[in-house]
């Protein structure tokens, strides 16, 4: 690819006493990578810059019709200064197929990864190194076009911002509660429910706002058309340890591949412990709660990485899981993970690449 400009800041900002607690997405470093692309002309001009505000067209396309994708990964930094990023490759490859999805023009797999790196590198002091922390990496598309008709844009703007985070949630690895949503749909199989856009996560407040209001942290949600079948949480893909089976919904066109996802099963399978992907009714889930045999239950994703449920709500039905203590083999999938991440342990070849 061509050369990455670099442009450093003059004025950088002060970074986060090691004794603040890092809130989830609030605080973002002092510099930003950036990459435009014109119909004709291809991606170009790749550079790292100061952390800046946009200005753009109110008639930008992206304001009115919501073409854009965004990705989510972390970088993580070794107690010998060496800089990781975990499966890259995956958001990588994620990141192409919502773009495909959205008539957003692909990004080069080898541009894409440079440009994660030259970022990081640039703001590596950024990375926090307190257990549960680590550097939220943001890569996101926009259309820029200032045009008022509805077409793929022409012109469009890739960027990634850093954040250096806390736990997701604010109960860190305690269980969390989820509401399974009985009224509202996020996705349908022939949507974008599989694409990684902001179209999904805006449909979802309304039911996030009730679920809150009950003392719920997330919403399950079930497929758009039987309203039966369980799909994906909110921010996470779901996971049941039923009878000694770990199950998850497969992936059926509405529900987002998620990295850690494909971890869990990844080493469900190293591991020699029965793992499922497949259809998962309600009442499937309300019947092992009810009987006993829900062992554990735990969504995965880049934020939380693993994160225990310790109840789920299905209308009136509640079903608490675990005593509200965090299963054995969920403690198991997350310090193996946040293990491989820190460079502690070793994972499978390819899950580590490390910045430099």
């Amino acid at each position: 690819m061509q050369n990455i400009r670099i442009e450093k800041t003059t004025c950088p900002k002060e970074k986060p006493g090691n004794d603040n607690p890092l809130t989830f997405g609030t605080i973002f470093t002092d510099h930003m990578f950036e990459m435009d692309y014109e119909v004709g002309k291809g991606w170009y001009d790749p550079r790292v810059v100061p952390y800046h505000k946009l200005e753009m067209e109110p008639s930008c396309m992206v304001f009115h019709y919501g073409q854009e994708m965004f990705e989510g990964l972390k970088a993580y930094k070794t107690e010998d200064e060496r800089v990781l990023l975990f499966r890259p490759d995956k958001n990588i490859e994620r990141a192409n197929r919502s773009n495909s999805r959205l008539c957003i023009p692909e990004i080069p797999e080898d541009v894409f990864l440079d440009a994660l790196k030259a970022v990081v590198n640039v703001d590596q002091d950024w990375i926090p190194t307190k257990p549960g922390t680590s550097l939220y990496i943001r890569p996101f598309v926009i259309a820029t076009d200032p045009f008022l008709g509805v077409r793929p844009s022409y012109t469009y703007k890739f960027m990634i911002i850093l954040s250096p985070v806390g736990a997701y949630y604010a109960s860190g690895l305690n269980p969390v509660k989820i509401w399974i949503e009985d009224e509202y749909v996020r996705a349908v199989k022939g949507g974008i429910g599989e694409a990684k856009t902001g179209g999904n996560y805006v449909a979802s407040l309304a039911s996030q706002v009730k679920a809150h209001d009950e003392g719920y942290s997330q919403v399950l949600w079930l497929d758009g058309v039987h309203r039966k079948y369980i799909e994906e949480v909110g921010a996470m893909n779901i996971f049941f340890k039923i009878n000694g089976v770990v199950v998850t919904p497969d992936l059926n066109g509405s529900i987002l591949p998620g990295v850690t996802r494909n971890s869990v099963i990844s080493l469900c399978k190293e591991w020699g412990i029965p793992v499922e992907e497949r259809q998962i009714s309600v009442d499937e889930i309300v019947k092992a709660g009810k009987n006993g045999t829900m062992e554990e239950c735990f969504g995965t994703g880049t934020a939380a990485v693993i994160s225990p449920v310790g109840e789920l709500r299905f209308g009136d039905d509640r079903m608490p899981i675990g005593g509200g203590k965090i299963g054995e083999l969920t403690q198991k999938f997350y310090d193996t993970i946040t293990g491989i991440q820190l460079g502690e342990i070793s994972g499978p070849e390819g899950w580590i690449v490390e910045v430099k």
